[in-house]
């Protein structure tokens, strides 16, 4: 089933594109991550999907419906961001009590095991909570919602090391327990690469890649060699990546298929996997070299 369904997906604002004829297809009960450095137009998406936000042009579906000011997108999506606002008069007991009337799908005991273990008190207003304890009791409404599409927006702004790995965890664990399309934003692949099973890699409000965590890991190698041997065999390349290293070597990053990795070899060069963050860097920079060629 077609959970978000984008096609030629454009968002203009500010005498800009966002998004720019964004196009791709997700399937349900997966945890996909949706990397891409700032700027990239990734909390534009959500909020799009989310229903917060119409499109420009082009087709954006969520449960086979657009999403804008849908009321069964609303109740059976949710988006989680550090800028979710709530009443200033409700407590945080009461922000649970009432997030359980609206998504049908709450679990009132997960919300209180979270609430408890994250050690808030029920008559704290969210106001009031520090960046971190804020992400971390925005976290506990998007978990418990138990929302076919869950999206978390850079969700673990202002937590500590310790609070991070037991969001991750939690997250794991329920979702395991109770499947559903969950879409986790960041520019910190690194820190949640193994809860994901695809990943897609937006830039400049477009769709750079979107493959599966085992495709990815896969996707490139790269090459240290002499940089007037490596050089030279790089020249007719498609190079995803290239800098020196030191005085006389050259990295370089290139798909795991490309005809240069057998002769760098042949020349006796270390070749190996291209971590899958640095490859999202890689394919996302604006020039190929790193920042050490600014000092040349």
């Amino acid at each position: 089933m077609k959970v978000i369904e984008c096609r030629d997906l454009t968002k203009r604002m500010i005498g800009r594109n966002a998004l720019n004829q964004l196009s791709f297809t997700l399937e349900g009960d997966k945890i996909t991550g949706l990397i891409g450095r700032n700027g990239a137009g990734k909390t534009t998406l959500m909020k799009i999907l989310a229903g917060y936000w119409h499109e420009t042009s082009g087709k954006v579906e969520v449960f086979s419906e657009r999403p804008f000011q849908n009321l069964n997108v609303s109740v059976n999506a949710i988006y989680v961001d550090d800028q979710m606002k709530f009443s200033h008069t409700l407590t945080l007991e009461d922000i649970l009590k009432e997030a359980a009337r609206f998504y049908p799908n709450w679990d009132t005991v997960l919300a209180e095991r979270l609430f408890d273990y994250f050690s808030f008190h029920p008559k704290e207003k969210h106001d009031y909570l520090s960046k971190g304890k804020k992400s971390t009791f925005n976290m506990i409404i998007g978990l418990a919602s138990r929302c076919k599409l869950t999206m978390f927006d850079e969700p673990t702004t202002g937590m500590d090391a310790s609070v991070r790995k037991d969001f991750y965890r939690a997250l794991l664990k329920d979702y395991l327990a109770h499947p559903r399309t969950i879409l986790l934003s960041s520019h910190h692949l690194e820190e949640m690469e193994d809860l994901l099973e695809e990943i897609i890699l937006i830039d400049e409000g477009q769709v750079v890649l979107h493959e599966s965590m085992d495709e990815l890991k896969e996707y490139a190698l790269g090459i240290t060699g002499r940089a007037e041997i490596l050089e030279p065999l790089l020249a007719d390349e498609e190079v995803i990546y290239e800098t020196r290293v030191g005085d006389y070597s050259t990295y370089a990053a290139v798909k795991s298929d490309s005809p240069v990795i057998q002769k760098a070899k042949q020349h006796g060069m270390a070749t190996g996997p291209v971590p899958p963050n640095d490859l999202c860097i890689y394919l996302t920079a604006k020039q190929k070299g790193g920042i050490d060629d600014v000092f040349k």
